[in-house]
């Protein structure tokens, strides 16, 4: 859990079986609440529990580096509580942010499996009695080689992949952050720090503008390949691009909360409060005064676009995916505002209601 902006601190009265007395700082009101949450979920906050340095306990540093706090916690059910070995932060970690990284090393014991079945194979381990005594060292270094080399002919080795649309460039700049990230880590003295921070900012927004820079390009690139594909009516084309472009869509999830602010579980109680919340909304008395409101003097210059992926045909008409982007431009103020409107899966007759309409304003555009 992290970013909560909740320090337990070192003081553990009332809370021996939450957390331990090696925290950092002192308890504040979110920490309180998180504590509380804990103990009702039968939970051990594991980062106070274990004694290291400040620098090794504090997970969120200021950007004048003066201020530490320890407000990302790692928590783990009582039930593991003695398999959670240790938790401490790795500042070394070059991630772009002023929260350092948590790790928590947890060693899980197995249950025995018995195999019943014996294979009924035995090795001539008296041929390794009759080696040389070889250095542990040496011994080591043989079975490492056996097992590296095992490894390698079976799985091969592990490339490390990035996103398609980084270029080498963007990288070279990200390995420079991360060098000046260590140096920063490094640092003794109060100066060296604050030098540090100011490289590391100018690394850290050249890192990021050389990322936009590519990402924009690879978007720009994706789009003329999806218009060329129109053109040439390569329907499975500008579909894969157009599905790279829009990515996967998630449906965002808001707990349903009472009008005391408690929250709903159950289907029938979430289903009242919609009844009730829509019935205070939408019978609501008419306004004392009506608005009086001017007609407008200008008229919006409207460019219309329209993009459409794909007619299915399969045993007849069926479904028919639109993207349309409406670009208004506004003159007053020399402001500038552009929709995105993504819909899909309407059916044939709205498809082709709207197909009609936009074909005949566009035709009347463009006379």
């Amino acid at each position: 859990m992290g970013d909560l902006n909740a320090k337990v601190g070192s003081d553990n009265t009332g809370y021996e079986q939450v957390m331990g007395r090696h925290g950092l700082g002192e308890m504040n009101e979110n920490g309180e609440l998180f504590a509380n949450h804990c103990a009702n979920h039968n939970l051990v906050i594991g980062g106070t529990v274990f004694p290291h340095k400040k620098c090794h306990l504090a997970t969120w540093v200021s950007p004048d580096m003066n201020t530490e706090n320890q407000i990302d916690h790692v928590c783990i059910s009582k039930k593991f509580r003695r398999s959670l070995q240790d938790v401490r932060v790795k500042r070394g970690a070059d991630a772009a942010t002023d929260h350092h990284l948590i790790v928590a090393n947890v060693k899980l014991k197995l249950k025995k499996h018995q195999n019943i079945e014996s294979t009924g194979k035995r090795f001539n381990i008296s041929i390794m009695q009759q080696r040389e005594i070889i250095s542990i060292e040496d011994h080591w270094q043989e079975i490492k080689n056996a097992f590296t080399t095992a490894c390698e002919t079976s799985v091969g080795l592990k490339n490390r992949k990035h996103q398609e649309w980084i270029t080498p460039e963007t990288l070279v700049k990200v390995e420079k952050r991360k060098n000046i990230k260590n140096i920063l880590n490094n640092s003794k003295t109060r100066s060296a720090k604050q030098s540090a921070s100011r490289e590391y900012t100018i690394a850290n927004k050249d890192v990021r503008n050389s990322a936009r820079r590519d990402k924009r390009a690879f978007v720009d690139k994706l789009t003329a390949e999806a218009e060329e594909a129109a053109r040439a009516n390569n329907i499975k084309a500008l579909y894969d691009n157009i599905k790279l472009l829009t990515g996967k869509y998630q449906k965002g999830s808001r707990p349903v909360k009472s009008k005391e602010g408690k929250t709903l579980n159950t289907h029938e109680e979430q289903m009242k409060r919609w009844v009730e919340h829509f019935k205070d909304v939408l019978n609501q008395d008419p306004p004392v005064r009506k608005a009086d409101i001017p007609p407008s003097e200008e008229l919006l210059a409207v460019d219309l676009v329209i993009v459409w992926t794909a007619v299915a045909v399969w045993n007849g008409w069926t479904t028919v995916p639109l993207f349309i982007m409406i670009s208004l431009r506004y003159t007053y103020g020399g402001c500038k505002l552009v929709w995105l409107l993504q819909c899909g899966q309407y059916v044939l007759d709205m498809a082709e209601l709207l197909y009609h309409d936009f074909h005949v304003i566009y035709s009347m555009m463009h006379k």
